[in-house]
């Protein structure tokens, strides 16, 4: 039994030789049109580097000072982009963690910050017609009547978009948020957070990532300090009402004064209303005196509330630029002939034999 297993293993052996041996001596036979598709892939791997546009990417980098002691990746969410304004934020809430990336990235934030105005071949449009005119969109549009009039102005109020505005918007949304843009953490020892927009044009790469981080800022600050402008508002309209009540009871003492001068001693009857809004007097300025400390107090807790926002880079041009060199697409572009080849005779030659 032993003799046989091993017979058995020498004839499977052979036989494995001589399929290789018959295999490579077919490829070799082979060699010029293995040659010629391998010169052909790197002609079209060196096209490929040549027509390709380079990569621009613009990196703004911040970090968040937090008295609350929030900090890190969920506090940052705050600005990335205010760009000098003061923002508030902890790190335990909403903007914690990954929700940070998921905030820059989400379709609300990214779809406001393309209609912000930008200066552009000299004049004003919005980031989303920048993207347009930049991709050559509207030539493909000119016999579309649906998409050829459809203008993206400068904060146009997204209410007046028709469904062509809401389509164009999530191509362009998907585009940026897959291939374009990244926010993460540099390292998770420090509160450094950074972010990078990449496109074929400079100029879209430096407005897109100052406008994206100054759009999240500003809604950042609206959602982290709301609750607090509010008791702050309500303070201040209640320390209005009480002033204008005070005045108006001044006014009253001073009028029943007037009304009661040279008055019969004996006569205090008369004498009841400038009493009444002496009273008065004395019950709104001390309503008025707590009120104004209570929203004052309001102030300081609001400015608590509100972290340091210190911008450590900005983007500034020239851009980074990355570009897909020569030598590489030749040597992927003949790699990837060179082995389309071998895989296309190999499986034309399977066919045969089936066939057969």
């Amino acid at each position: 039994m032993n003799n046989k297993v091993i017979e058995n293993d020498e004839i499977s052996l052979k036989n494995l030789l001589q399929q290789i041996k018959e295999w490579y001596s077919y490829l070799l036979s082979k060699w010029k049109i293995i040659i010629l598709v391998g010169i052909f892939g790197a002609i079209v791997g060196l096209s490929y580097s040549l027509l390709s546009k380079p990569i621009y990417t613009a990196t703004l980098s911040f970090v968040v000072e937090d008295e609350k002691g929030g900090g890190g990746l969920g506090g940052a969410l705050g600005l990335a982009g205010s760009l000098g304004l003061d923002i508030g934020g902890n790190g335990g809430n909403m903007f914690s963690g990954s929700n940070l990336t998921e905030l820059f990235k989400s379709r609300s934030m990214v779809e406001q910050t393309l209609l912000t105005p930008v200066r552009y071949n000299n004049k004003v449009i919005s980031l989303a017609e920048m993207y347009i005119t930049i991709n050559k969109w509207r030539d493909n549009w000119n016999d579309r009547p649906k998409f050829k009039n459809i203008k993206f102005l400068p904060n146009l109020n997204r209410d007046y978009f028709s469904r062509e505005h809401d389509s164009i918007l999530g191509i362009i949304y998907s585009n940026l948020s897959q291939n374009s843009l990244s926010v993460a953490q540099k390292d998770k020892k420090n509160a450094i957070i950074s972010i990078d927009v990449k496109s074929t044009n400079e100029l879209f790469s430096l407005y897109f990532c100052e406008a994206l981080a100054k759009q999240v800022g500003k809604f950042y600050v609206e959602t982290k300090s709301k609750k607090a402008r509010i008791n702050m508002d309500i303070l201040e309209l209640q320390v209005d009402s009480v002033r204008r009540e005070l005045n108006r009871a001044i006014t009253g003492v001073a009028v029943a004064n007037d009304n009661t001068f040279n008055l019969n001693p004996a006569l205090n009857a008369h004498r009841s209303p400038s009493t009444r809004r002496q009273v008065d007097v004395q019950a709104n300025t001390t309503i008025l005196t707590e009120l104004v400390k209570q929203s004052e107090l309001a102030k300081v807790t609001l400015r608590k509330e509100t972290p340091l926002i210190q911008v450590i880079d900005r983007p500034i041009l020239p851009l980074s630029k990355e570009r897909f060199g020569r030598a590489k697409g030749v040597v992927i572009g003949g790699t990837i002939g060179f082995f389309m080849i071998i895989l296309v005779l190999i499986f034309r030659r399977l066919l045969k034999q089936l066939a057969i």
